[in-house]
């Protein structure tokens, strides 16, 4: 099975929103032109960037044509109850009303969750959504299982974005330690590729498909923005394995498609 994990395109409305809503457009064609082309396509989070109705209508706009499945999690630039409003009970939520579901494809369990806290920068699962992964992981041990969320599980070296990831993250380790079959935790937030051991298994960050922060590794100056290509992983599950590829998208010569 293939899943291309995207990551905070930060799609908007005005004078401002061309740049963000062209890159997404372009990871999406870049997933397209692959071969084979992935099962399905997740994207971690900060969908929009300011959690207005307008611009989850602007995403629907640029994802609603497109052909392959798509999962959406919540980053912390999201606003909960638009994205349910836009987007509840179509696919783009696993058909349901929630913003933290599973989808069971025959190869894998794709299980998407919300770690939004309104009004904060950091994100926390919460008891009821950890006790409800540990169900849905018991519910398919012979299958791997994938977990994506916004804000990734454990610091990574950078300050300014170590201070704002998830608070629950030695909770949710708990969980994921108890089932083998998890191969793999996608996360956002960092607009930057990142490769960490976590909980027994691997976390991987999705870069931006709109731009890329800065390696900033001391906390004595503010992250900014590098032009650094944008891109997206592409997680290959085979034999309750998986491998993880970053594939560029505005620094490539891959071929893209329309749509």
């Amino acid at each position: 099975m293939l899943i291309a994990q995207l990551s905070d395109p930060h799609l908007t409305t005005g004078p401002l929103a061309a740049d963000p809503a062209t890159g997404l457009h372009q990871a999406l064609g870049r997933i397209l032109a692959l071969r084979p082309r992935p099962d399905c396509v997740v994207i971690t989070g900060d969908l929009v960037d300011r959690g207005r109705p307008d611009e989850y209508l602007t995403l629907r706009e640029v994802i609603g044509r497109f052909p392959l499945p798509v999962h959406l999690a919540p980053g912390n630039h999201d606003d909960r109850e638009s994205l349910l409003d836009q987007f509840g009970g179509t696919q783009w939520l696993g058909g349901g009303f929630s913003a933290y579901y599973h989808v069971d494809h025959p190869a894998a369990t794709v299980i998407v969750l919300d770690s939004l806290v309104p009004g904060a920068d950091g994100g926390q699962l919460g008891e009821e959504q950890l006790g409800w992964l540990d169900g849905v992981l018991a519910g398919r041990p012979e299958v791997p299982a994938l977990v994506f969320l916004h804000h990734p599980p454990v610091a990574v070296g950078l300050p300014a974005a170590d201070a704002i990831g998830l608070a629950d993250a030695d909770a949710l380790a708990e969980v994921v330690g108890r089932h083998r079959h998890v191969v793999r935790i996608g996360a956002g937030h960092l607009h930057r590729p990142v490769t960490a051991a976590f909980a027994g298994t691997v976390l991987t960050t999705a870069p931006s498909t709109w731009r890329q922060a800065s390696l900033t590794m001391t906390s004595d100056e503010p992250i900014g923005w590098v032009t650094e290509p944008t891109g997206f992983l592409l997680h290959l599950v085979v034999g309750g394995n998986c491998v993880t590829h970053t594939v560029q998208v505005s620094h490539s010569a891959g071929q893209t498609c329309g749509f």
